[in-house]
C-alpha cells in the first residue's frame, strides 16, 4: 500500500464526513436492530442447521456478542454466508446485513474472517452481496452495497475486475437516479473505495469523474457537494489524474460551487482539491495551466474573500495562503495568449480584452493551429453544443478574427465545420448572437478577395520595378 493509500486509509470516519447519524441508511439500520428475527421458527422449519441457529443466538446477545465472536471467528463468516443463502423474507435480509454491518464497524479486521473463509472454500466473498444489489427493496440493495465497500477496502485483498465493474458502475448508475434517498450512503461507499489506487483508475474506466461533475453542476444539497467534492479529492492524490482532471471540466464547476456555499465543509474540501490539482502534478507545465484556469474562472476574487474570515480549521487557512501564493505567481506569468487559451478551454467565453485585441490577433492568429488546431475545434465545438447567447457571440467573433488575420484561416474553419455553424446562427433568436455571426460570416467570404488582392498587388509592385514586365490592357 502507498504512503498516500495509508494516509486516506487511516484517516478517521468523523473526519471524513458527519452523515453517519443523519442517512436515510442509518435512520432505517436503527428501527431494524430493534426487531430480532424469530430464529427459532427458521430453525423448526429446517431453514438454517442447528449449528447456524446456535451462532446466529449467541451473536444476536448484545451483551456476550463480542467475546463469543471473538471464541468462534470461524463460524461467523460461515452462518451469516449461509443464511443469506437459505432466507428470503426481506425483513430478515435486512436484519442480517445490519448485523454484518456492525460487526464490520466495530472493528475492521473482521473482514478478513469473510476473505478467509471464502478462499478456504475457493468460493467468491462477494457474489452473495453482489447478488443482492438485484433486489428490490433498497434499504437490502443499499446496505449490501456498504458491505460490499468495506470487504473492498479494509481486507487485504482486492476486488477482482470483473465485480470491482460492476460495482462501480452500480455506484454510478445509483448517483444519477432521480431523488434517489439513498445517494449519501452510495456517496458514502465512493468515499470509501476511490481511497485506493486501483479502484480509482477503475472508476475513470466507467466514465465515473464525468458523472461526478455532472451531478456538481446540478442543484444538489450541501451534503451530497460535500461527499462528491470528496471523491474528487482522494482522485487527484494519483498525480496522473491530477494531471488529468481538468479536461473534465472540474476547475470551473468548483468554482462556481466554492463563490455559492455558506458550508465550511464544502469549503475546505474544494480547497483541498485545487491544492492537489496544483501540487500533485508531476508536470509543472499542467500545474501552471491549472493556476490560470482558476484565475480565469475568477477563484481568486473567492479567495481574497474567503482569506477576511476566520477559520477554525488550520487546514483551510494553510490552503488558502498555499492557493492565493502560487495564483499570484501564475498572474505575474501570464501571457495574452495564455490568458485567451485558458478562457477557451473553460469553455466560458466572454468579452475579455484579448478578443477586441488587434494586435493580439496580429501576433497569435496563427498560434491557434498549434496541437492540430486545439483551440479551433474547441471554439467550433462550442459554436455546435453552447446554448448560452455570449458564449456563441464570442466565438463567432474569434473565428471570425482568426480567419481575418490568417491567410488560410478560412480553408481550415470550413474543414472543421465552422463555416456552416456560423452561418446556421444567422437565423438564432439572440440579436446579439445573429450581429456576431453575420460579421463572420462576412469575414469567411470576404477573406479571399482581400488576400488576392493583396497578391496581385505585390505582383503588380514586381513588374513595375526595373527590368519588371509593366501590365497592360491588352491581352
Amino acid at each position: 500500500m502507498s504512503e498516500v493509500q495509508d494516509l486516506m486509509s487511516s484517516l478517521p470516519d468523523d473526519k471524513i464526513d458527519m452523515i453517519a447519524a443523519t442517512s436515510v441508511l442509518q435512520q432505517q439500520a436503527g428501527d431494524i436492530r430493534q426487531n430480532n428475527p424469530n430464529w427459532s421458527s427458521y430453525k423448526q422449519s429446517q431453514m438454517i442447521s442447528q449449528e447456524d441457529y446456535s451462532y446466529i443466538v449467541s451473536l444476536d446477545n448484545k451483551k456476550t456478542a463480542g467475546q463469543f465472536l471473538q471464541e468462534n471467528p470461524g463460524q461467523c463468516a460461515k452462518t451469516f454466508l449461509n443464511l443469506l443463502s437459505h432466507v428470503s423474507k426481506d425483513q430478515t435480509i435486512q436484519y442480517i446485513l445490519v448485523m454484518i454491518d456492525d460487526l464490520l464497524q466495530e472493528d475492521r479486521s473482521r473482514v478478513q474472517i469473510f476473505h478467509d473463509y471464502a478462499n478456504k472454500r475457493k468460493e467468491s466473498v462477494w457474489a452473495p452481496f453482489l447478488n443482492l444489489l438485484n433486489r428490490q427493496d433498497g434499504f437490502i440493495v443499499n446496505m449490501a452495497a456498504r458491505v460490499v465497500g468495506k470487504l473492498a477496502c479494509w481486507g487485504q485483498e482486492l476486488m477482482p475486475k470483473s465485480d470491482l465493474h460492476f460495482y462501480l458502475q452500480w455506484l454510478k448508475d445509483q448517483l444519477t437516479v432521480v431523488n434517489n434517498e439513498y445517494i449519501q450512503s452510495v456517496g458514502r461507499c465512493l468515499q470509501m473505495m476511490l481511497r485506493i489506487d486501483d479502484y480509482r483508475f477503475a472508476f475513470v474506466t466507467v466514465d465515473g469523474i464525468s458523472t461526478l461533475i455532472s451531478i456538481l453542476s446540478s442543484r444538489v444539497n450541501f451534503q451530497v457537494q460535500y461527499q462528491l467534492v470528496f471523491c474528487l479529492w482522494v482522485l487527484t492524490f494519483n498525480p496522473l489524474l491530477a494531471e488529468k482532471m481538468n479536461k473534465f471540466n472540474v476547475i470551473p464547476i468548483l468554482a462556481d460551487i466554492l463563490s455559492d456555499s455558506a458550508k465550511e465543509k464544502v469549503t475546505r474540501i474544494i480547497l483541498a482539491v485545487f491544492r492537489n490539482m496544483i501540487e500533485k502534478p508531476e508536470d509543472s507545465q499542467v500545474a501552471k495551466e491549472h493556476c490560470i484556469a482558476m484565475v480565469q474562472c475568477k477563484v481568486m476574487k473567492q479567495l481574497q474573500i474567503l482569506e477576511q474570515r476566520r477559520f477554525d480549521d488550520e487546514d483551510i487557512s494553510a490552503d488558502l495562503e498555499f492557493l492565493i501564493e502560487k495564483l499570484q505567481n501564475s498572474v505575474q506569468d501570464l501571457s495574452s495568449f495564455d490568458e485567451y487559451a485558458t478562457e477557451v478551454k473553460s469553455a466560458r467565453l466572454e468579452w475579455s480584452p484579448v478578443h477586441k485585441s488587434a494586435k493580439f490577433w496580429r501576433e497569435n492568429a496563427q498560434r491557434l493551429n498549434e496541437k492540430n488546431y486545439e483551440l479551433l475545434r474547441i471554439l467550433v465545438h462550442l459554436l455546435e453544443t453552447s446554448k448560452d447567447p455570449l458564449v456563441l457571440s464570442v466565438a463567432s467573433y474569434d473565428i471570425g478574427e482568426y480567419v481575418r488575420h490568417y491567410p488560410r484561416g478560412k480553408t481550415i474553419i470550413e474543414q472543421l465545420g465552422g463555416k456552416q455553424l456560423v452561418m446556421q446562427l444567422l437565423s438564432h433568436d439572440d440579436p446579439n448572437v445573429r450581429y456576431e455571426a453575420l460579421l463572420a460570416v462576412q469575414k469567411l467570404m470576404v477573406h479571399n478577395w482581400e488576400y488576392l488582392g493583396k497578391q496581385l498587388e505585390k505582383e503588380n509592385e514586381g513588374k513595375n520595378q526595373p527590368g519588371g514586365t509593366a501590365i497592360t490592357g491588352k491581352a
